[in-house]
C-alpha cells in the first residue's frame, strides 16, 4: 500500500493553491505549503502516527489531515473546489503561470481553461497587459503544449508501478517501457506478468483504477488515479526474455535488432528469436537473445540506439555505475534551512545506507529566504564535529550550497569558503539571462577555486520550469579544465543534468556527482533515479566522484 503522506500532502497543496486563488492571506498559504512539504517528507506513514507530531503541523491543519485520512478530503477543500472553476485550476498547472495571473485572466478576460488561454494569445487579447509580454506568451504556449503530453516525471511513474505490482499476486512481474529505460518522463506504464487469466480481473478491480480502457485475456489497459495509463500483459514463461526486450524498447533499438535478424534470415518478436523455419533460437532470457545475436547483454538504460548495439557487438560496453557503487551523498539539507528533518535524523538515515561519507550542504546567506548566517553555519560545523564520534565508519562533511549570482559570484568570501569540506554552487534566480550571460555565469563559478560541484546545472523543474539557455560545450570545457564536478541531481522532478548533457559532459572529460538533494529522509532513496540518469549518460564509477574512496574524494575536493 502506498504511503498516505503523499496523497495528504497533495490535498493540502491543492488547498493552499485554491486558498491563494480566492485571495487568501499569503502567510497562511505559505504555512499550508510548508506543512504539506513536511508531511510528504516525514519518514513514517501518516496512518500510523499522530499527525500533530509532524513539524509544521498545527492543530487546524492536523484536523484537516485527520478528516482527509477518514474520507479522502476535508470540508474546507471541498468548499474551495466548489468556488473555483476547474478550468481556472487547470490554468494554474501551466508552467510559468501562477495563481495570481490565472485568477486575473479569469476575472478580467473570462479565460477559464488552457485551451481558451491559447486561443486568447493567438487572437492577441493579452497584448498590452502588464506581465504578459511576448516572452511570457511564448512560455505559456510551451507550457500548454507540455500539459497536453500528459507525461509525468520518473518518481511519479515509479511509485505507481510499485503500487500496481504490490497489489497483484503473480508468479513473475516486471515493468518495461520508458520506465525501465529510466527516461526522465513517462507517458504510460507497461507491466509484464506471468500468471493466470484471472489476474486481469483483479487488476481492473483495484482501487487506483479510475477507468478500464480495454480488457482482454492477455492485455488490460486502465487509467489510474494519477492520470497515467497502465497496460498489464500476460506473458508465457518461455517467452519472458523476448517480451522484456520487445516491450522495453526503445523503438529505435528494437528496429535495429530486427534489421540484424532480417539479414540473418531470422525474425524477432515478443515471443522469441526464430530461424527461417520458425524454430526457437532463444526466448527465455534477454541474455540468451543478445548472445544469439553475437553481443553482450545491453542494460535497459542504454537501449536508445545511441551506439550501444555496436559496442555490444564488440563487447565494449562500459561497466556502468550502479547504486551499490555510491559511497556517499554530497548534497543534502536539514531543517537549519529548507529541509524537514534535523541534522541528527538525516545523519542516522544516511548511516543506515552504509555510506562511507555524507555531506550536509544547507543553503548559504544569498538565498535570503533561508535566513542562513555565518554564525549558524559555524554552529552546525561544531555540532557535526561532536556527532562524528558517533559515526566512526562514516566521515561527516560540512558543506554549503552556494547561490551563483547573476555575475557568477557566490556567497561568502574565499577565506570562509575554504573552511567548508565541500561547496556546491547552484543557480536559484535570474533564469532568463541571455545564453552568453548564463554561460559566463557558470564558467565564473567553475573558475572559483572554492566551488567543487555545480548543482542542478540546467535549473529545470519538469513540468514547471524549462532549463536555462547556455553553451554547455563551453561550460563542460571549463569544468574539465578547472576540475569542477557537475551534479546529477537525483530529485525526480529535476533529473538534472539530463542524460544527453551527461553524455556530452563525459565526452569533454567532466566528472560528476550523483546527489539526492535531500530535504527529508525519504528523499535519500531518490539516488536510484540519479544512477539511472548516469547510466543513460554512459557513466562508469570512475566518472562519478562519490563512488570514489574517501581519500581520493578529498584529494579531488582539495580539502
Amino acid at each position: 500500500m502506498a504511503r498516505a503522506n503523499d496523497e495528504a500532502a497533495a490535498a493540502l497543496e491543492e488547498y493552499a493553491e485554491l486558498f491563494a486563488l480566492n485571495g487568501g492571506d499569503a502567510f497562511r498559504v505559505r504555512s499550508y505549503q510548508k506543512a504539506a512539504k513536511s508531511i510528504a517528507g516525514y519518514p513514517d506513514d501518516l496512518r500510523e502516527i499522530p499527525v500533530r507530531q509532524i513539524p509544521g503541523v498545527g492543530e487546524a491543519i492536523a484536523k484537516k489531515m485527520e478528516e482527509f485520512l477518514e474520507r479522502g478530503s476535508f470540508r474546507q477543500l471541498d468548499d474551495l473546489r466548489s468556488k473555483v472553476p476547474d478550468g481556472v485550476r487547470r490554468l494554474t498547472k501551466i508552467p510559468t503561470l501562477g495563481p495570481k495571473k490565472a485568477l486575473f485572466l479569469f476575472q478580467e478576460l473570462g479565460i477559464d481553461s488552457p485551451d481558451a488561454l491559447a486561443a486568447a494569445i493567438g487572437e492577441g487579447r493579452l497584448k498590452g497587459l502588464k506581465g504578459f509580454g511576448p516572452k511570457t506568451e511564448e512560455n505559456i504556449l510551451k507550457g500548454i503544449a507540455q500539459m497536453a503530453e500528459t507525461r509525468v516525471h520518473l518518481g511519479i511513474a515509479a511509485e505507481l508501478a510499485d503500487r500496481v505490482m504490490a497489489s497483484l499476486d503473480a508468479g513473475r512481474m516486471a515493468f518495461a517501457g520508458s520506465l525501465r529505460r529510466m527516461r526522465d518522463t513517462v507517458g504510460d506504464i507497461d507491466i509484464l506478468a506471468v500468471g493466470s487469466p484471472d489476474l486481469m480481473e483483479r487488476f481492473a478491480a483495484q482501487p487506483y483504477v479510475t477507468e478500464v480502457i480495454a480488457r482482454g485475456e492477455k492485455k488490460t489497459s486502465v487509467r489510474t488515479d494519477r492520470g497515467l495509463q497502465v497496460d498489464l500483459r500476460l506473458i508465457p514463461e518461455e517467452s519472458w526474455g523476448a517480451a522484456l526486450i520487445y516491450f522495453t524498447g526503445s523503438k529505435e533499438h528494437n528496429v535495429h535488432l530486427r534489421e540484424m535478424c532480417v539479414k540473418k534470415g531470422w525474425k524477432l518478436s515478443e515471443y522469441g528469436l526464430f530461424d527461417a523455419d520458425d524454430n526457437v533460437i532463444a526466448a527465455a532470457t534477454e541474455e540468451d537473445i543478445y548472445a544469439a545475436l553475437g553481443m553482450e547483454w545491453i542494460p535497459p538504460t542504454l537501449r536508445e540506439d545511441g551506439g550501444e548495439i555496436q559496442a555490444a557487438l564488440k563487447h565494449e560496453l562500459p561497466r556502468l555505475v550502479t547504486l551499490d557503487d555510491l559511497k556517499g551523498d554530497l548534497h543534502t539539507h536539514t531543517d537549519l534551512t529548507d529541509g524537514i528533518a534535523t541534522l541528527e535524523d538525516m545523519l542516522a538515515a544516511a548511516a543506515k545506507r552504509g555510506y562511507a561519507y555524507y555531506a550536509v550542504t544547507d543553503h548559504a546567506p544569498d538565498l535570503v529566504m533561508q535566513r542562513m548566517t555565518l554564525e549558524k553555519a559555524l554552529a552546525q560545523r561544531a555540532r557535526l564535529d561532536e556527532l562524528q564520534k558517533s559515526y566512526p565508519g562514516m566521515r561527516l562533511l560540512h558543506g554549503s550550497e552556494l547561490n551563483i549570482g547573476p555575475d557568477g559570484s557566490v556567497d561568502w568570501p574565499e577565506e570562509i569558503l575554504a573552511g567548508f569540506d565541500v561547496c556546491v554552487a547552484s543557480v536559484h534566480s535570474h533564469f532568463n539571462q541571455s545564453r552568453d550571460e548564463m554561460t559566463r555565469r557558470f564558467i565564473a563559478a567553475c573558475e572559483n577555486p572554492q566551488v567543487d560541484i555545480v548543482g542542478h546545472p540546467t535549473t529545470r523543474k519538469i513540468g514547471k520550469r524549462p532549463g536555462v539557455d547556455a553553451d554547455w560545450d563551453a561550460i563542460f570545457r571549463a569544468a574539465a579544465r578547472t576540475g569542477t564536478a557537475l551534479e546529477i541531481d537525483a530529485y525526480p522532478d529535476r533529473a538534472d543534468l539530463p542524460s544527453d548533457l551527461v553524455r556530452l559532459g563525459r565526452h569533454h572529460g567532466v566528472k560528476f556527482s550523483i546527489d539526492s538533494d535531500s530535504h527529508a529522509i525519504p528523499h535519500l532513496d531518490n539516488q536510484k533515479f540519479g544512477v539511472g540518469i548516469a547510466q543513460r549518460g554512459w557513466l562508469t564509477p570512475d566518472d562519478v566522484i562519490n563512488t570514489w574512496p574517501l581519500d581520493r574524494l578529498l584529494r579531488f575536493l582539495g580539502r
